[in-house]
């Protein structure tokens, strides 16, 4: 239970009756009285949103010859009222004494008290209180101790970390080298760099990975800084439930209140306005205060539909590090890893180079299913005693390379089009319509009809937001152009052949 000894100690008022108590009460009751009432009176003045946001949490600490003085769980809600109600706190504790001529508002030191429902705290001081006054219980529970970085064992707030997802174990190759090393500069930098850092690519392709590391490097290099690792589905189901408990306050000193901020999967948050509103004050009140942001999703900041705005412009605002589908050389490099990591776990595993490669070739949607795919074959060489060959991994893993057969995106099309015909990528998608740079656009358009699953609008807004009609086009314009001019053919060709085999252009 609460100490009452300071509100006894220090109970104030000028009368015997506040002094020695009126009718056999003592004078601690006296001021609890006194404060229920106070509370009240406010609650009736601001209104039962405003008084849970910030007043829900205040408690009453003592009062002396001239003053009252109460506690808050954080500076955040001491400075927002001093600045708003510290007038009218004075006005409400001198209708109850006019000795009390002063309020201070100071913040607990008590980490209990964080904690405990500052419904308990008021009940344990007068338990005669009006359970309709009464605070509801606090929805969240207090930062992490001391030295523990938030986030990590964060009272259900923060997602767990998977130990595997280190830097050391991260295979770096061209497509995702940037991504790579712009998380390592923000994860063993002391001072805030890239802000926000921006990580996006397609499914499997290391962004959560990416993510896991920074946040495992910085709780060994910086422990004493707060990390909050989540998704943003979990960002939106503590929202959800903040508003459900009526504490939102909470909510805001939670996220507001850590060094680091890492929210995986942004886009999941499309379409929901409210949660975007309140993402969208907590990304302003972070940056403001030099925090560091790590955001990571599917598309780029500007590709984000249903996303607001005023979000997309300030998501781009530091660097935004895309992650490209993988090439054939870092599949093979990521196969390698895991299989000697495999080799050190299970003890030796044969497993030959050709197997290796063939799987580099074959899988190409994702790093997910090219290592799915590996632990697959191992498993079932085990399990039945065959060693491994080419011919019985291609058995073993047959419906998984039949589905892999058509699994070229539209993006490593556009980037192994323009490495071919040497030109930026970003004229490519623009509006220029020079040869140099149309050609290869039709030529990309063609190979994103015949290699993807995507209908032709989808085709269109990949290629700078054009019409399906450009898109028809273009690739009637390829299959006449095959026809008469066998250089073009020669290239179609070739490219589709690179984009089957996963193999770089020479």
């Amino acid at each position: 239970m609460r100490d009452t000894r300071d509100l006894t100690s220090f109970s104030g008022g000028t009368g015997s009756e506040s002094r020695n108590g009126k009718d056999g009460q003592s004078p601690s009751s006296i001021l609890a009285d006194r404060w229920r009432r106070v509370r009240s009176r406010l609650q009736a003045e601001l209104g039962e949103a405003t008084f849970n946001s910030w007043f829900k949490q205040i408690e009453l600490a003592g009062a002396g010859d001239d003053r009252v003085m109460l506690s808050v769980p954080t500076r955040f809600i001491r400075n927002w009222i001093v600045s708003h109600y510290a007038d009218r706190l004075a006005e409400l504790w001198a209708d109850e004494d006019a000795a009390y001529v002063r309020v201070d508002v100071s913040v607990s030191t008590d980490a209990g008290a964080l904690r405990k429902p500052a419904a308990a705290s008021l009940e344990e001081v007068a338990p005669a209180c009006d359970a309709a006054t009464a605070p509801e219980p606090r929805a969240f529970q207090s930062a992490a101790p001391s030295g523990l970085p938030q986030g990590f064992e964060d009272a259900g707030v923060g997602a767990p970390l998977d130990p595997r997802f280190t830097f050391d174990a991260f295979v770096v190759g061209k497509s995702n080298e940037l991504a790579h090393a712009a998380a390592r500069r923000v994860a063993e930098a002391t001072d805030v760099t890239f802000n926000p850092l921006f990580l996006y690519g397609g499914v499997g392709l290391g962004k959560t990975h990416l993510m896991h590391a920074i946040a495992w490097e910085i709780r060994t290099r910086h422990p004493e800084r707060k990390v909050l690792y989540l998704s943003a589905e979990k960002f939106m189901y503590q929202f959800v439930r903040a508003l459900r408990f009526k504490d939102t306050m909470a909510f805001k000193q939670q996220f507001r209140s850590v060094d680091v901020l890492m929210i995986d999967d942004v886009q999941f948050i499309s379409g929901k306005e409210s949660t975007q509103e309140e993402f969208f004050h907590t990304f302003n009140a972070l940056i403001d205060h030099n925090r560091q942001v790590i955001i990571s999703a599917d598309r780029s900041p500007s590709d984000l539909d249903g996303i607001e705005e005023r979000i997309r412009s300030r998501l781009g605002w530091g660097l935004a590090a895309d992650i490209h589908p993988t090439d054939y050389e870092l599949r093979l490099g990521i196969l390698q890893a895991k299989a000697e990591e495999m080799m050190q776990r299970n003890g030796p595993v044969a497993i030959p180079a050709g197997v290796l490669e063939f799987l580099a070739h074959r899988i190409v949607s994702n790093v997910r299913e090219l290592e799915g795919a590996l632990k697959r074959v191992v498993a079932y060489a085990s399990l039945v005693g065959r060693p491994i060959t080419p011919e019985m991994t291609q058995e073993v893993l047959r419906d998984l390379l039949r589905s892999n057969d058509r699994k070229i995106t539209i993006e490593e099309i556009q980037r192994r089009v323009a490495e071919y015909y040497n030109v930026r990528l970003a004229d490519m998608l623009s509006a220029r319509r020079a040869r140099a740079v149309a050609r290869p656009r039709q030529v990309a358009m063609y190979l994103s009809k015949q290699l993807t699953t995507r209908s032709l609008p989808e085709i269109g807004r990949k290629f700078g937001g054009r019409d399906h009609t450009t898109v028809i086009h273009a690739v009637r314009k390829i299959d006449e152009l095959r026809q008469a001019d066998s250089g073009i053919e020669e290239d179609v060709d070739l490219l589709r052949r690179m984009l089957e085999g996963g193999h770089a252009p020479n």
